[in-house]
């Protein structure tokens, strides 16, 4: 499989899917849904209610991306998920998709919401 194909996969999950593993790793590890949707919702622009119904629905992540404005600070996120410098991703939807992936690690891992947010 070459890499637009392993992409486009990727492209094509549905946002509820990420969503729900999302809130599984961070209740795991302490943390709540609350806290999820606060730096989600920070990252998309997105209230709660918002997301869930994203969430509900059968969105893949390109059509999520497609109808969210990012934070004017998405671009302070910078770091690595899987090795991975999100920064130095090419593509821009893998980009975004990447840098949501590093927002919800740092509140899995404890880091104050206010630093997750670049504030």
């Amino acid at each position: 499989m070459d890499e637009q194909a392993k992409l486009e996969r990727v492209f094509s999950y549905r946002f509820g899917d990420i969503y729900g593993n999302y809130v599984a790793k961070v209740e795991r590890k302490g943390h709540t849904l609350d806290e999820l949707d606060d730096v989600l919702g920070w990252f998309t622009g997105l209230s709660p209610d918002q997301l869930h119904a994203a969430a509900e629905s059968d969105r893949t992540l390109r059509d999520f991306f497609g109808e969210v404005t990012l934070n004017a600070n998405a671009d302070l996120i910078t770091g690595k998920v899987c090795g991975v410098r999100v920064e130095d991703v090419d593509d821009v939807l893998m980009r975004k998709i990447r840098r949501m992936d590093l927002l919800v690690d740092e509140l899995a891992r404890g880091k104050k919401i206010t630093s997750i947010k670049r504030c």
